[in-house]
C-alpha cells in the first residue's frame, strides 16, 4: 500500500516559515559569517527552530552529541523522520543545503530534487542519495513514490516547492509547528497556494511547552 505524501515545517506564529530571502552563497560562505544580512537571517532561523536542536533523537541522529530532551517534541521529531521513505526538494533548498550539510547528508534516503539542471545521481555516506529531477514536480512524485514503497514521501521545501504540490492537490497530509517567535517579514508559507482549491481539516493537535504541533489533513474543493 502506498504511503502519504506530506509535509512538516515549523512556522513564526505570524505566518512566516522562513526569514526574507538571501542568497545561499551570502549565508553559507565564509564571506557570509561578517554580512550583516546573513547573521539577521541565521539568527531569526535559528529562532524559529531553536525547538528541535536540544531534541535527543535530533542530537543523535545529526550526530551533534549524545543525550537531549525526551518528551512530546522529540518524539515528533522521531516519528517524522521514521514515516518518511523518500524526500522530496526544490533546488534552492538543495543548493543551500549543499552548502551547509555535513558530509553525511541529515536524510538517510533517496532525495528527489525538482530542478532545470541536469547532474547524475549524488551519494553521500550514510545512506542519502541525491537524484536530479527535470521534468516537473509530478515526475518526481512518481519517481519517489516508487523509491518509497509504503512508507510516506515527505516533501522537504522550500516554501515554493510545498506550494507547488498544495496547489496542484499532491498532498495528503501536512503538520505546521508553530514557534513563539515573530518575524514581521519573510517567506509565507502559503502565499502562492489557490484558497479556492483546497480544503482543509484539523485531526490533530499537540502543545509541548515549546511549540504547538497542528496536524491538517487536504482535500481538493
Amino acid at each position: 500500500m502506498a504511503g502519504k505524501v506530506f509535509f512538516s515545517v515549523t512556522m513564526s506564529l505570524d505566518g512566516f516559515m522562513a526569514p526574507e530571502a538571501v542568497p545561499v552563497e551570502d549565508v553559507f560562505s565564509p564571506k557570509g559569517q561578517h554580512d550583516p544580512r546573513a547573521q539577521r537571517w541565521l539568527a531569526k532561523w535559528s529562532e524559529l527552530q531553536a525547538w528541535v536542536f536540544p531534541q535527543r533523537w535530533f542530537r543523535e541522529s545529526a550526530k551533534l552529541g549524545e543525550g537531549g530532551e525526551e518528551g512530546l517534541d522529540n518524539d515528533f521529531v522521531r516519528a517524522t523522520y521514521e514515516r518518511t521513505g523518500v524526500s522530496v526538494m526544490g533546488k534552492r533548498m538543495f543548493e543551500a543545503g549543499e552548502l551547509a550539510w555535513p558530509e553525511e547528508a541529515p536524510f538517510h534516503t533517496p532525495v528527489f530534487v525538482v530542478t532545470h539542471t541536469r547532474r547524475d545521481p549524488w551519494e553521500r555516506p550514510g545512506g542519502t542519495t541525491f537524484h536530479f529531477v527535470n521534468d516537473g514536480i509530478e515526475s518526481a512524485l512518481l519517481k519517489a513514490r516508487e523509491a518509497a514503497g509504503d512508507r510516506d514521501v515527505r516533501i522537504a521545501g522550500g516554501a515554493e516547492t510545498i506550494q507547488q504540490y498544495l496547489d496542484a492537490g499532491l498532498v495528503d497530509e501536512f503538520v505546521v509547528t508553530l514557534a513563539p517567535v515573530l518575524f514581521g517579514t519573510g517567506i509565507r508559507l502559503f502565499d502562492r497556494v489557490d484558497p479556492d482549491r483546497l480544503a482543509l481539516e484539523q485531526t490533530r493537535v499537540e502543545a509541548s511547552s515549546r511549540v504547538t504541533h497542528l496536524t491538517y489533513t487536504t482535500a481538493k474543493r
